[in-house]
């Protein structure tokens, strides 16, 4: 990582004046914030701009470790032995960080401080089987004993039962079946793979492949102890009511399992032949899929089992893009091995330049000029999945990974346009083409009801989510209110506020709002992060600080502080109505809510004080924060994300408002820069 400083006389400026002091209201008050309180928000946002510059690649992007939980690990090592790959060091330093993440009663959780979570304890203890640990040994013995008290095997869920599927651990027959023959629907049909999440249509194209090849590479061992009766490991299940979807699914499941036996072999060669050239398309330049290990995963096998041997360049592509997940590092003086879900480049380098420019970094410091340059060299300018519901619009998004030109996303597109509305660029006529280009592409995948999802438009069809395949996470990606607001928002800085889909995306923000005031959080720790995203772009459309909306939010985040005068939500809100709002304080989850209350005009609010003390006071000496808990959402409840860099980003930016106040950006930003 490469340090880039200009030798200027500092980055932030304490006590500086606020813009929008003159929007205060009638919610709580106190004095204006100490002097006190400014110079250690000052010296907090020095310390974290410092740490930040310094942590920037030679090209001009930040990327922090994006962890989630062990079965990523688990199942590189069973990928591994399935294509007989594996060797002593990587499953030895795979193995010493799934081992180093179980917990004292014998699981894994996905989630720091979360409970134990079936599949991943199975797929651990099975990782760790390949790597050479003894069943008898008493830290398996405890994962063995805990996996049986909540069902055993049968009860896990259709993904992990593939992989075990793989090695005969369980019967391909007691699986839901998923025929290749899904590929050559029409698009108008429903349940055709594009009324799936981009991110679940990855996997289930290559997935149709194994379902239908049902491989086997005979186990070097057997699983009986994680069978709650070996003799009958599956337990029949009970049909759910005929005339109920359940019902209606579970026997098409049962049909498509005789059609399997009896498919004509011309029609099923096709629908392999044609799910072989729809995953070879879509393999990015540096041989991933979209960016995301799991569609990388299971399209390396499902090309393997269709004949193409490991040195084919498709195949070799696959495997080497593989090892790029791998974050290598020393636990206890040994080396481990943690593979991330994907990677976050695009997305924490939006995050970091917005977070630097409003801590009062010069326009055109180098650094910000340098991220620009990445971000536009990063721009997509051809089109992918999005463009077979959106044929006529053309394209300039920006995705979240290193390479992913198939799948630009929405929230990264509006992100990076209100980012580079920060930097003064030597060439302002090229920032103006991308910033029309992304605007335009954001605008054009506005959803029917005036909102946004992440990677679609309209992908909202309610049936992919009722099919017993289905059984984990979601598999749709209907329009959602962080995502939505940060459109919003982007569109308002860009003059267009008044703009009638402005206006109907304002509408539906307004509409989802929660009877507390909050907003769910789809992409982040929950409703936190929804109402920090969501009380920002209201203000930023024109919403005036005093309207209902706002200040039904600004009460719910003061109802919620914690004592210690930070924010925290745990992932059991996503579940539990009482843990809506509650959990351990965090940095980035306190940035959020001082990011909504900063906004709404709240500067000289109590909470506001406790907050960003609580920032400056929990900073570390180098300038970073310490925060194990996950705040980011891949899944809601089934796939948690702690992004490393959230703690960084989300701290500065609210410190750097506190003082600075709302930074001007888009169209006047760029004046004031000309």
């Amino acid at each position: 990582m490469t340090a880039t400083t200009d030798g200027s006389s500092g980055p932030v400026r304490a006590g500086a004046a606020t813009a929008g002091d003159t929007t205060t209201t009638t919610a709580a008050r106190t004095t204006a914030p100490g002097t006190d309180v400014r110079e250690a928000a000052g010296r907090a946002a020095e310390r974290a701009v410092e740490h930040l510059l310094a942590r920037q690649d030679a090209q001009g992007w930040w990327k922090g470790d994006l962890e989630t939980n062990v079965t990523m690990d688990a199942e590189d090592l069973l990928l591994r032995q399935f294509l007989g790959i594996q060797d002593a060091a990587t499953v030895a330093a795979s193995a010493r960080f799934i081992r180093g993440r179980q917990r004292d009663d014998g699981t894994w959780a996905t989630f720091h401080g979360g409970p134990g979570e079936l599949s991943t304890t199975i797929e651990a203890y099975v990782a760790l089987r390949l790597a050479g640990d003894r069943p008898d040994d008493p830290h398996m013995q405890r994962a063995a004993s805990w996996v049986r008290s909540r069902g055993g095997i049968a009860a896990a869920r259709v993904f992990t039962r593939i992989w075990l599927a793989l090695f005969g651990w369980w019967k391909w027959d007691d699986l839901p079946e998923l025929p290749p023959e899904l590929v050559l629907l029409p698009k108008w049909f429903p349940l055709n793979i594009y009324d799936f999440g981009c991110w679940a249509r990855q996997t289930i194209v290559p997935l149709t492949v194994v379902s239908a090849k049902r491989p086997v590479r005979p186990a070097p061992f057997a699983l009986d102890e994680l069978h709650t009766d070996p003799a009958r490991p599956n337990p029949q299940k009970r049909f759910a009511p005929a005339a109920s979807w359940d019902g209606f699914f579970q026997r098409a499941d049962k049909a498509l399992h005789h059609y399997h036996k009896v498919a004509p072999r011309r029609l099923r060669r096709a629908a392999m032949n044609a799910a072989a050239r729809w995953i070879i398309e879509r393999q990015e330049n540096d041989g991933c899929w979209g960016g995301i290990q799991p569609p990388a995963v299971y399209s390396v096998i499902a090309l393997h089992l269709l004949g193409y041997d490991l040195e084919h360049p498709v195949m070799r592509a696959g495997l080497e893009s593989l090892d790029r997940f791998a974050v290598h590092h020393e636990e206890d003086g040994l080396p481990v091995r943690m593979i991330e879900a994907c990677q976050s480049p695009v997305w924490d380098t939006c995050l970091a330049t917005i977070a630097l420019a409003d801590a009062g970094l010069p326009a055109d410091h180098p650094a910000l000029v340098k991220a620009a340059d990445w971000m536009l060299s990063e721009q997509i300018v051809r089109p992918g999945d999005w463009s077979v519901r959106r044929p006529g619009l053309g394209p300039g998004g920006w995705a979240f990974e290193f390479h992913n030109d198939n799948y630009p996303d929405i929230d990264d597109t509006a992100e990076v346009v209100l980012a580079l509305r920060r930097v003064k660029h030597p060439d302002p006529e090229r920032v103006e083409a991308a910033v029309a280009r992304g605007t335009r592409w954001n605008l054009g995948m506005q959803s029917r009801n005036g909102a946004w999802g992440a990677f679609d438009a309209d992908n909202t069809s309610p049936f992919p989510n009722r099919l017993p395949f289905c059984d984990f996470g979601e598999v749709i990606d209907p329009p959602s209110a962080d995502v939505t607001a940060h459109v919003v928002e982007m569109l308002a800085h860009e003059g267009m506020a008044g703009d009638p889909r402005t206006r109907r995306g304002v509408r539906w923000l307004l509409e989802e709002q929660e009877a507390s005031g909050a907003w769910f959080g789809r992409w982040g720790v929950n409703y936190v992060y929804g109402t920090g995203a969501v009380v920002p772009a209201l203000i930023a459309a024109g919403l005036p600080a005093s309207h209902p909306a706002v200040r039904r939010a600004v009460s719910w985040l003061e109802s919620v502080q914690n004592e210690d005068g930070g924010w925290g939500e745990d992932l059991r809100s996503y579940r539990e109505e009482q843990s809506i709002g509650r959990g351990a304080s965090t940095a980035s989850q306190t940035g959020w809510a001082l990011l909504a209350l900063l906004s709404a005009g709240e500067r000289e609010s109590k909470a506001v004080e406790r907050g960003v003390t609580y920032l400056a006071r929990t900073q570390r000496p180098d300038g970073s924060w310490d925060e194990p808990y996950f705040t980011g959402t891949g899944f809601p409840w089934d796939f948690s994300i702690n992004y490393h860099l959230y703690r960084q980003v989300f701290p500065l930016t609210a410190l750097g408002r506190f003082l600075h106040g709302e930074p001007p950006v888009g169209r006047a930003a760029a004046r004031e820069a000309g």
